[in-house]
């Protein structure tokens, strides 16, 4: 009875143990992460408009993305214990800091916001122990016994990576068909101790990322899904050349420019990117004069940059940027002078 009270007691304090330690970055964003900057006076220039703090607070969603990309990366030559997990969850919360800090200038940050980074937060960096902690012990046990060269399923998994990450650059990750992905594994899995193991421990992980995914789902329809347009004036580009574009709609002609209504997400980067090119002005983008975007560049800082993050397999570094609206199309041309390579403009 005394040993099952001891090992009952061990559980209760690992358990309280990682609560800590999953509570820890909320703690210090909440308290220590404050701006004391006061928003200016804007008028919008759009007929809908979206919150302003939101450009930065995108980016912690987006800090997921790019770290799974990171690790298709790292795997696609090597194997999931040369990721470096630590590094990836410490840039979530060091950007998220540096974020919410910058926010004080742009507005008050709503509950729903503040909640919803926060739970990523800690639901990211408790997947990315979970997978430390079998990839680096276990999993790095079944690479020495499977030598140097690479197992069938180290490929497929690679690939799945890949296929992830790329999917979550549009699509929300809930939607993505882990189940698929598993029996993938299982199929292809053949006779070797890898790939056994591989086809185990990969498969229980998509097995759990579908029943959580399906929770999300469920979560969002009840609560509704988020736009996936928004409304911007851009001046110096004719409407049609504007009408082109897939997704894009005319509102109205303004003395300020034209009003259009665009997608979201990576699609709307590849149109910035493309109108400044071609000489656009973006005059008001959801009603906000702010806008941030991320850059990469081969230096490991840039003076301009609110943060400055090393990516993960590939040998470079993110560079996150604030600028005005009316300064976005200029400063995307000016880019490539500066060494910047431009990623994807967060929008709100």
């Amino acid at each position: 009875m005394r040993a099952v009270t001891r090992i009952l007691k061990g559980i209760a304090i690992g358990l309280l143990a990682l609560a800590l330690v999953l509570v820890a970055p909320v703690i210090y964003v909440e308290t220590l992460c404050r701006g004391d900057a006061t928003p200016a006076p804007a008028t919008p220039l759009v007929s809908e408009t979206r919150p302003e703090i939101r450009t930065l607070l995108t980016y912690p969603e987006w800090h997921i993305v790019h770290a799974y990309d990171d690790y298709a990366e790292v795997i696609g030559t090597d194997d999931p214990h040369d990721f470096n997990y630590t590094r990836a969850v410490l840039g979530y919360w060091d950007a998220l800091c540096t974020l919410t800090t910058e926010a004080a200038a742009l507005g008050e940050i709503d509950t729903q916001t503040r909640q919803l980074v926060h739970v990523i937060g800690v639901s990211f960096t408790f997947e990315m122990m979970m997978k430390a902690a079998y990839e680096e012990t276990l999993g790095r046990l079944t690479t020495l016994i499977r030598g140097p060269a690479r197992a069938p399923l180290d490929a497929l998994a690679a690939e799945q990576a890949a296929t992830y990450a790329a999917f979550l650059q549009q699509v929300p990750w809930y939607r993505y068909d882990f189940r698929a992905d598993a029996q993938a594994l299982r199929d292809q899995a053949t006779g070797i101790f890898r790939d056994r193991e591989r086809a185990v421990a990969l498969g229980l992980e998509h097995a759990a990322r579908a029943r959580y995914a399906a929770l999300i789902a469920d979560a969002v329809a009840a609560t509704g899904h988020d736009d996936l347009t928004l409304n911007m004036v851009v001046r110096g580009l004719p409407p049609e050349t504007l009408a082109q574009a897939e997704g894009v709609r005319i509102i109205a002609e303004t003395a300020a420019g034209t009003e259009i209504e665009t997608p979201r997400y990576r699609a709307l980067t590849r149109l910035m990117a493309d109108w400044a090119d071609q000489g656009a002005q973006f005059v008001d983008i959801a009603g906000n004069d702010e806008i941030m975007f991320t850059a990469l560049s081969d230096d490991p800082e840039h003076p301009d940059a609110l943060a400055s993050l090393p990516r993960q397999g590939y040998d470079d570094t993110r560079h996150l940027f604030l600028v005005p609206v009316p300064e976005l199309a200029r400063a995307l041309r000016g880019l490539p002078e500066r060494g910047l390579r431009l990623e994807h403009i967060h929008d709100y």
